[in-house]
């Protein structure tokens, strides 16, 4: 039996003191295994370490065992209702489940759930959110935090009873300022490893921002194992701006922090399209590296100074800076080669 304050998913722990974990979801068709894997493939590549598979139907589950074959992160199944889906995704060997015990109903299918969970290993994360809040709770409290709170224990309750304690929890809003609200108040009544999310989030843009506002909240608290950010959008997409929420509250463990000045009359590169491209460049860096991307000599070779490796602008031209010290003075067009060429030095990967 996992520890209450943490679970492990696969390989990868979850809670308990360990780095956060970034997750995403498929948007394919899950029976569709070729393109179901193909963009697991493409979430790996991006740097997701855990994603949620949709299983609506039989065909769905059935089809786990050859994408975990292709495949390597860990497998989540996303149940809805259907307790007989979870159960041909244990068999399937699906390394999580995420259910909703309270739209199952029967205490023997939840039952027969937590066993096959806890024969095979197999941990489980109660969702709930706020169009799942349990009809009685909603009548007293409403669509509140509260009741999403008293729904959860609730569920979580329902496997304790089944001698299943290898949970973890999500407690999803639309609205910014009660999904803080709400994983506050569950932070308070129990030390389950927390799942972030923010459900209906929106595109790419605003669901960041929508994202990036509770997580930092949320995070600064100490609240959180780990995240989704869920956009209407390429799912790659939601692994990228996990990994940017991350490093911009200096919590993500690998990849560049690109730190950068806002330009002003003084800057006399075209430092805008010059830090786009930088960004692009190191999307993919393993290594933590905190790169800086400076405009003039005013700020930038003390601002610099303070970065692993960096840039400073001067007239047309500017200088690279690694650990305080300037390297070389190269013209405008060659600071972008150059600066890539010293990061591949000193991390040893090709960008």
């Amino acid at each position: 039996m996992a520890s209450k304050g943490k679970i492990t998913v696969r390989n990868v722990p979850i809670g308990g003191g360990a780095p956060l974990v970034i997750q995403s979801m498929c948007n394919t068709p899950t029976q569709d295994v070729s393109a179901t894997v193909k963009q697991i493939l493409a979430l790996e590549n991006a740097g997701c370490q855990v994603v949620r598979l949709a299983i609506p139907n039989l065909d769905a589950a059935q089809a786990i065992p050859a994408i975990k074959a292709q495949t390597h992160i860990p497998l989540v199944a996303d149940i809805h209702f259907d307790y007989r889906l979870a159960l041909a995704a244990v068999r399937g060997g699906i390394d999580k489940v995420r259910i909703n015990p309270g739209n199952i109903g029967d205490p023997e299918k939840i039952r027969m759930v937590a066993d096959a969970c806890k024969a095979s290993g197999v941990p489980i994360r109660v969702g709930v959110n706020s169009g799942s809040i349990d009809s009685d709770l909603r009548e007293q409290y409403g669509v509140t935090p509260e009741a999403l709170c008293r729904s959860a224990l609730r569920n979580l309750e329902a496997l304790d009873s089944c001698n299943f304690f290898d949970t973890c929890v999500s407690l999803k809003m639309s609205n910014v300022f009660s999904t803080i609200q709400a994983y506050r108040l569950f932070a308070k009544q129990s030390d389950r490893p927390i799942h972030l999310g923010v459900t209906e989030a929106g595109g790419e843009r605003m669901g960041t921002l929508r994202s990036a506002a509770a997580f930092g909240a949320l995070l600064t608290d100490g609240i959180g194992d780990t995240l989704r950010v869920s956009l209407t959008a390429d799912p790659v997409k939601e692994v990228y701006a996990a990994k940017d929420i991350l490093k911009a509250l200096d919590l993500h463990t690998s990849g560049a922090r690109i730190v950068s000045c806002p330009t002003c009359g003084r800057t006399q590169i075209d430092l805008i399209a010059l830090a786009e491209q930088v960004e692009k460049r190191l999307e993919n860096l393993q290594t933590k590296l905190t790169v800086a991307v400076m405009g003039c000599v005013v700020n930038g070779p003390g601002e610099a100074r303070e970065a692993d490796i960096g840039i400073a602008g001067g007239v047309h031209e500017g200088v690279i800076i690694k650990k305080g010290e300037i390297l070389c003075k190269v013209p405008e067009q060659e600071l972008l080669p150059r600066l890539v060429q010293e990061i591949e030095a000193m991390t040893g990967e090709r960008l």
